[in-house]
């Protein structure tokens, strides 16, 4: 093992993912690893096949008499409530009764002796019902009147109508941005085995631990006390295992309870993506009033979103779009609405960027709309509206935005990618008309960092340091690919001054931290980081103590040197310092915690400061479009994204990197389809098209803001990574939307929705062409 000496300041540096080499050799271990103890059974559900209905009768015959069967489970075997939904609304059954809400609902499900055996089993039950109409998405929700799965959300700041009706300019616009499939490498699964009394253990691929184990309870019916939830690492997660998982979790509980044998559950990819929810789609209305330098004077706005049947987080999710309705752009009179759309499909939830993206794609539309009405470049409409000093400074939830660096940011990327030279280039390629046609886009953002749930910005971690010198280290966060058990462990071999590789990371599990938030809102490092070093400084003090009184000297001069303790005169390895401190009987372990200060956040008023800091970024993309077929290519993208003071900018740099591509797939060839009787057709790898290798920018510049620091006090004054650079990717939309303006001289904002497909690209050629806007 490569030997990592820790310096101070070290918490600042390069280091792999610790998992890294598991990872690439295969040697990682996922819950579908764990060995199956002898007995273990297989569940698998069986799925509503119709959108709307009214279940008559479901006959289980022949499921019971398949091979390898031992029973089905129903909502009749649920001890405690049928339910798992994440806000407490009680609408998100486990098995249905009654009624069917969604094409892909579970009904029930099968255990049996092998994985294969249930699989083949849940085909054979027959299901009579009376079909109900069904609404598919918000539009024809809103039409027909429908309700919303949660209370709409509205931020208002100065007077809409009068900025409206006194403006030089007005737009009113309509954009639909898509949905998305999580596409995580892991599927769900979950793998329960029963204990004594009403003990049951759980192995997921979860985000939120703590979660998991209380809807356990709530279906068992049992205290939280007698359920654990455990996750050493998740093939990777995006927010489709924030609330979701809770499904796959209480069958194999219950299951196992009882049989009282270990129960999986491993749906297979189609089914878990027609099962499980995914990026609500949203349709955005827009009306804005600007000058004739484009600076935006009002602005109404209102974001229907696809919910599904449930709640689920549809709430918050909404709520966030709102809040980065705005980006990086001051509106002096605004007004944003959300209308949370219940529908006959899967309950959408969580996914990177939790909304945000949605916001965002409709601001940066909007700056596309007022740049093509003024014939100005994109990128000076975004300038002159972006959030600036005293009077320019206050969001549409009324928050001050006080650490504002995009100037300086966008200036400096606006310089080193050559922007002007570039959008020079291309407005003459395509002055020369033919089939090829480039287009280039500059884009920002501004992201809130915090759950805007105030009651989750809390973390706990539990610090072990052994009398041989060894440390273990365990949070409440979990690892789903992102580096984040790295990071941690760099913060407290930092605090230490020890090795990197004398910390041991030990799997999440609600035994050791309980109550744990999930692992989302990017708040991860911020959270858990925060939470470990405190737990470090309680047991620091406690051997400054010690050496002071033992060596008779100032606590001053007791220093943590690279892998010794210095205490006055005296040099002592750690690990000679720590076994001493133990034979004196000093405590050697530590619970540390951690909330965030200075948030709050009234819904009812929409007010408040539900974000701690921002985080800031910027990308610049330019690509070529076949006018023939619709199909384009990335040529260039370049990044510069704010980190503040980064734990880790290798890891960093591979989360923009990554969080880019994925925004990429979100606005060009991630296309969710309903068929019109409410079956999802995109429902696996074959028919869903994920980002390739081969859709990488043929040249892929990311760097990080080096010089920017956290303003507020968060560990080592860095700034969440994860979702942020996820909005980069919408330089691409800009870029496509500016290829396909060529056709008609730029007169026009091309009506183009996300995602662009080259299907959609066409038709929006055409429709120039055509003279149809």
């Amino acid at each position: 093992m490569k030997h990592t000496t820790v310096i101070k300041g070290a918490a600042t540096t390069d280091l792999r993912h610790d998992s890294a080499t598991k990872h690439v050799t295969g040697a990682a271990d996922y819950t579908d690893d764990i060995a199956e103890p002898v007995g273990t059974l297989h569940a698998y559900l069986g799925l509503s096949e119709v959108a709307h209905a009214e279940i008559e009768n479901i006959d289980f015959s022949a499921v019971l008499a398949a091979p390898g069967v031992v029973g089905v489970l129903t909502a009749d075997d649920i001890p405690g409530v049928n339910d798992v939904s994440p806000t407490g609304s009680n609408d998100d059954p486990v098995f249905a009764t009654g009624k069917i809400e969604f094409w892909g609902q579970p009904l029930f499900a099968v255990v049996a002796e092998s994985r294969d055996a249930a699989r083949r089993a849940a085909e054979l039950a027959e299901v009579s019902y009376k079909k109900l109409p069904h609404i598919l998405d918000a539009v024809q929700a809103i039409e027909a009147g429908g309700p919303c799965v949660t209370a709409p959300l509205k931020l208002e700041r100065g007077d809409v109508e009068t900025a409206m009706a006194a403006a030089e300019h007005r737009i009113k616009g309509q954009m639909t941005a898509g949905g998305q499939d999580h596409m995580y490498l892991e599927g769900h699964i979950a793998f329960a085995m029963p204990g004594e009394d009403e003990d049951v253990t759980v192995y997921s691929s979860t985000q939120h631990p703590s979660e998991a184990q209380h809807m356990v309870a709530h279906v068992l019916g049992v205290a939280s006390n007698a359920v654990t939830v455990n996750v050493r690492r998740m093939g990777g997660g995006f927010g489709g295992k924030e609330s979701q998982m809770s499904l796959f979790c209480a069958v194999a509980a219950l299951a196992a309870k009882k049989w009282n044998r270990a129960v999986k559950i491993r749906p297979d990819r189609d089914q878990d993506m027609i099962a499980t929810g995914k990026r609500h789609d949203f349709v955005i209305d827009y009306d804005v009033a600007f000058d004739s330098d484009g600076r935006i004077q009002a602005l109404d706005g209102s974001f229907a979103a696809r919910c599904g049947f449930s709640a689920d987080l549809s709430g918050p999710v909404t709520d966030r779009a709102l809040f980065h309705a705005d980006n990086a752009y001051f509106y002096p009179h605004v007004r944003l609405v959300s209308k949370p759309m219940k529908t006959n499909t899967v309950s959408n939830t969580a996914f990177r960027g939790f909304g945000g993206p949605h916001g965002v794609i409709a601001a940066e539309r909007i700056m596309e709309e007022i740049a093509y009405h003024l014939g100005k470049d994109p990128l000076e409409v975004r300038k002159v509206n972006f959030y600036g000093g005293e009077g320019r400074d206050l969001t549409p939830y009324h928050q001050t935005v006080s650490d504002n660096i995009l100037q300086r940011l966008v200036g400096e990327l606006e310089d080193t990618s050559q922007y002007q030279a570039r959008r020079a280039a291309v407005l003459e390629h395509n002055a020369k008309g033919g089939i090829i046609r480039k287009g280039i886009a500059l884009t920002p953002v501004k992201f809130g960092i915090s759950f805007t749930a105030t009651w989750f910005n809390q973390a706990g971690a539990l610090v072990h340091v052994y009398n041989d010198g060894s440390i273990a280290l365990n949070h409440g966060g979990t690892e789903m690919g992102q580096g984040l058990n790295t990071k941690v462990a760099q913060v407290v071999a930092d605090a230490f001054q020890v090795d990197f590789d004398r910390i041991k990371i030990t799997q999440t599990t609600t035994e050791k931290v309980p109550n744990s938030s999930a692992t989302a809102a990017s708040s991860g490092s911020d959270l858990n980081g925060m939470a470990a070093l405190n737990a470090v400084e309680q047991i620091k003090a406690r051997l400054v103590t010690f050496a002071a009184e033992t060596w008779k000297v100032d606590p001053s001069e007791v220093v943590f040197a690279p892998n010794e303790v210095h205490i006055g005169d005296t040099r002592l390895s750690f690990n000679a310092f720590i076994k001493q401190a133990y034979m004196a009987r000093i405590q050697l372990s530590a619970a540390g915690f951690y909330k965030t200060p200075d948030i709050h956040w009234d819904r009812a008023k929409g007010k408040g400061r539900p974000f701690y800091y921002y985080a800031y970024g910027a990308s610049v993309s330019e690509v070529s479009i076949d006018t023939l077929t619709g199909e384009y290519q990335v040529d260039r993208v370049d990044i510069l994204h704010d980190v503040g003071r980064s734990l880790n900018p290798i890891l960093d740099k591979g989360q923009v990197e990554g969080a880019f591509v994925q925004g990429m797939g979100w606005v060009t060839t991630e296309e969710l389809w309903w068929d019109d009787e409410g079956c999802l057709r995109t429902h696996a790898p074959s028919t869903y098209k994920i980002p390739l290798a081969s859709d990488l920018p043929r040249e892929f510049n990311v760097n990080l803001a080096d010089w920017s620091e956290n303003r507020e006090l968060t560990i080592k004054r860095s700034k969440a990574v994860g979702e942020p650079p996820f909005m980069l990717g919408i330089s691409v939309f800009e870029a496509l939307s500016m290829a396909v303006a060529s056709i008609a001289d730029y007169r026009e904002c091309p009506r183009l929705d996300s995602p662009a497909t080259p299907e959609r690209v066409l038709m929006a050629i055409d429709r120039l062409q055509d003279g149809e806007g």
